[in-house]
C-alpha cells in the first residue's frame, strides 16, 4: 500500500480547482493595487543564506527556521520573511539610488511554528516596500494601499490596527525596565494580559505619568483626545513622545486618503519582528483569528546589509484573506469565458485548427474526444463547471 505517498506533510496542503483559481484571481486583484500606486515588482530566491534572517535582524527565532546546507557547507534557510530579502537585494541593486524606491512582491514563506498552533507552515505572501522615504506621507500610503488591497478583495467590514515600536521601548526604557522585564511586559502584552501589565508595571515603581502611559497600552482604539493627552504625558520622554508624535502625523497624513473610518490606534501592538522601528499595523476582519495584513516601518534594517535608508512596507497573508473571505462567504467571482470543442477522431484535424485559429485570436479552448459512453448534456455540464461559455459540436 501507497497511500501514505498520497498526503503532505503536516503543515502544507494542496491547492486544486475553484480554490486555486480564485486565490490566482485575488492574487492578480492585489498587484493591480500594488501597480496603481507605481510599485514594481521584485523576485528574491526561495532560500538564503541563515545571516539574512539571524538574530541580529530580529526575525523569526532560529528553532522555527527550515535549515539545510548546501555543498560547501553553509547554512541556508528557506525564508520565513520576505522583507530582510527585499532589503538585501535593495541595498545590492540600488546602492547608490537617493530616489525613493517602490517593489512589490508576491512568494512562499516557510516557518515551523508548532503543531498545536494550527498554522500553515507554508503560506503565501503579497506586500509592498518603500525604501528611502522616512515622512509620515509615506507611512500613509502604505495604510492607504493596505486599505485598497483589502477592499479590492472584497471585504468589506475590517480594521487596520496601528502601534509604534518606539512606545513600547520607550515604556521598557524610562521604567528601567532590564531584559528580563522587558520580556516579561512583551510577553504579557502580546497575550492580551493587560491586568498583568499593571500588576507587573507596580512592581517597578514608575510615575505616575508613566503609569498612565502604560495604561493606554490595553487601548484598542485611541481617540484625538487620548492621543494629545499621551503626547503631554510624554514630554520628558523622547522616544514614547517621538512615537505618539508620529502616530498623530500619520492619523493627519492618511485623513486625506478618506480611510479614517478603517483605523484604529492601538498602542498595544507588538510585532514578533524586532526590527521595526516605527509604526507597526495589523489588519484584521472577521472570519480570521490571525491578521489578514501586517507590516511597518523598519528604518534601521537596510544598515544591516550596508545602506542606510529609512523604509517602510506590509505583507498581505493571501491565505488568511483566502479563508476570511470564505467564511464571510464574499465570492472570488471566476471569470467565465472559453470554449470546450467537442470531437471525434473522423474530424480532429477540423477541431484542432478551429482549436488554434481561437488561441491565436486569444481565446482560451479545450479540446475533448467524444466518449460514447458520455451524453452531450454531460459535456455540457462539465463545460459550465469549467466555466466555459461555448460547447462547439465539431461535425463531421
Amino acid at each position: 500500500m501507497k497511500n501514505h505517498l498520497l498526503h503532505t506533510p503536516e503543515g502544507v496542503r494542496d491547492i486544486y480547482n475553484g480554490e486555486c483559481e480564485k486565490k490566482i484571481v485575488l492574487e492578480e486583484r492585489l498587484r493591480q493595487v500594488l501597480r496603481s500606486y507605481g510599485y514594481r515588482p521584485i523576485q528574491t530566491p526561495t532560500f538564503e543564506f541563515f545571516d539574512i534572517f539571524g538574530k541580529e535582524i530580529g526575525t523569526t527565532p532560529s528553532k522555527d527556521l527550515y535549515k539545510f546546507f548546501d555543498r560547501e557547507g553553509n547554512t541556508l534557510v528557506l525564508r520565513p520573511d520576505l522583507t530582510p530579502s527585499i532589503a538585501r537585494a535593495a541595498v545590492k541593486y540600488f546602492m547608490d539610488e537617493d530616489m525613493p524606491i517602490r517593489l512589490s512582491y508576491i512568494g512562499n514563506t516557510f516557518v515551523n511554528n508548532n503543531s498545536y498552533q494550527g498554522r500553515l507552515k507554508e503560506s503565501t505572501q503579497l506586500g509592498a516596500e518603500l525604501i528611502g522615504d522616512a515622512s509620515a506621507d509615506a507611512d500613509a500610503e502604505m495604510i492607504a494601499m493596505v486599505t485598497d488591497c483589502l477592499r479590492a478583495a472584497g471585504l468589506k467590514e475590517f480594521q487596520i490596527g496601528i502601534g509604534h515600536a518606539g512606545f513600547f521601548q520607550g515604556l521598557a526604557e524610562a521604567a528601567g525596565a532590564d531584559e528580563e522585564a522587558e520580556a516579561t511586559l512583551r510577553n504579557l502584552i502580546s497575550n492580551k494580559n493587560f491586568f498583568g501589565v499593571e500588576e507587573y508595571v507596580e512592581t517597578l515603581s514608575v510615575k505616575e505619568e508613566l503609569r498612565e502611559l502604560f495604561s493606554m497600552l490595553k487601548n484598542p482604539d485611541l481617540g484625538r483626545d487620548e492621543l494629545t493627552r499621551a503626547e503631554m504625558l510624554s514630554q520628558n520622554y523622547p522616544k514614547i513622545h517621538a512615537a505618539v508624535r508620529s502616530l498623530s502625523d500619520l492619523l493627519e497624513a492618511a485623513k486625506h486618503y478618506g480611510i479614517s473610518d478603517y483605523l484604529s490606534i492601538e498602542p498595544g501592538i507588538i510585532s514578533s519582528y524586532r526590527y521595526y522601528t516605527g509604526i507597526v499595523f495589523s489588519g484584521y476582519t472577521f472570519g480570521s483569528g490571525e491578521a489578514v495584513v501586517k507590516g511597518g516601518r523598519y528604518d534601521s534594517l537596510l544598515a544591516y546589509f550596508g545602506k542606510k535608508s529609512a523604509s517602510v512596507g506590509f505583507a498581505v497573508v493571501v491565505d488568511q484573506l483566502m479563508a476570511a473571505l470564505s467564511r464571510q462567504e464574499i465570492e472570488i467571482p471566476l471569470p467565465e469565458n472559453g470554449t470546450l470543442i467537442l470531437y471525434t477522431s473522423s474530424n480532429r484535424e477540423k477541431a484542432v485548427s478551429e482549436a488554434k485559429k481561437r488561441r491565436a485570436a486569444g481565446g482560451i479552448v479545450e479540446l475533448a474526444v467524444k466518449d460514447a459512453a458520455k451524453s452531450e448534456e454531460d459535456y455540457a455540464v462539465y463545460a459550465a463547471e469549467k466555466h466555459m461559455t461555448e460547447l462547439l459540436i465539431m461535425e463531421d
